[in-house]
């Protein structure tokens, strides 16, 4: 193991424990979209659920195993950029919402709101469920070329 592999590994560990705090959950929830943008399929699994499923803003719904393999095959995403994330957290579960801009390897951008869920299982969060809903052009967080915020 290389000496990044490791310290990113490090790292990893320690916000996988965060989700104490609210801070720690939206760390969590960062490293996981930039897991997705970067195509990194360990992380990926580490910080989703075996059950996980994704709603897609056409309201698909995506097994773990169906999205892994679609970020696997071909860059699904090129940036995740997220707003001001919102946390609702007890002991053993949490959720996160914000405003995202997410850009495709098509060139297409799409302003959307996100939501996930996120359970601790021992020392370990994971994302059990996550559900995006695309704004409307005309939405006031839509627009620019920052992140909506939320």
């Amino acid at each position: 193991m290389t000496d990044d592999a490791a310290r990113d590994d490090t790292e990893i560990d320690s916000q996988v424990d965060s989700g104490r705090t609210d801070d720690g959950i939206r760390a969590l929830e960062r490293a996981r979209t930039q897991a997705l943008v970067a195509r990194d399929l360990a992380v990926m699994d580490r910080l989703h659920a075996p059950e996980y499923e994704l709603i897609s803003p056409p309201g698909r719904v995506f097994s773990r195993e169906r999205y892994f393999a679609l970020v696997a095959a071909a860059p699904f995403y090129t940036a995740w950029e997220a707003g001001t994330m919102r946390v609702r957290r007890t002991a053993a579960m949490a959720v996160v919402r914000y405003a995202a801009r997410l850009t495709f390897p098509s060139g297409k951008v799409m302003h959307c709101w996100h939501t996930d869920t996120w359970e601790r299982r021992g020392a370990l969060w994971q994302a059990v469920w996550s559900q995006a809903t695309q704004l409307p052009a005309d939405h006031p967080l839509v627009g620019g070329e920052k992140a909506p915020q939320a």
